[in-house]
């Protein structure tokens, strides 16, 4: 069986919109498919197609032919993966370290110093408050 990669077609009328699917080569464009991989949108602007990359590599290991627009997008979401993997991990990566320890080192001399001081104030609070006037 020859399998291949291929776009199947969904949308309105002049509205294209297709589906990225693993098909036997036999089968009709918008026939019966495999595995749906992704989503290609022609009319977006910039970024215009989903793909699942590590699917995309299974298939085409086990001898799945990609079709020339598809091989297109393929390239194209393999730059766009390159790219953004160390610019949305540093961020993630450098606000967790700096509020774990921003959070954790003042609790915790705090609480040990705070203890007697937050005693003294609960004794104030009690107190009763006068107005200060000289007798």
């Amino acid at each position: 069986m020859a399998v291949s990669i291929r776009l199947r077609r969904e949308g309105a009328k002049n509205r294209p919109y297709y589906k990225v699917v693993v098909a036997d080569s036999r089968s009709p464009r918008d026939g019966k498919f495999i595995e749906i991989l992704g989503t290609y949108d022609p009319k977006k602007p910039d970024h215009n197609s989903a793909l699942k990359l590590d699917r995309i590599d299974h298939w085409i290991s086990k001898g799945a032919q990609p079709s020339d627009t598809v091989r297109s997008l393929i390239k194209k979401n393999k730059k766009k993966a390159e790219k953004t993997p160390p610019e949305t991990a540093a961020p993630e990566a450098s606000a967790e370290e700096a509020s774990a320890p921003v959070a954790e080192a003042p609790a915790a001399p705090a609480a040990e110093e705070s203890a007697p001081a937050a005693e003294e104030s609960a004794a104030r609070e009690e107190a009763p408050t006068a107005p200060a006037t000289p007798e």
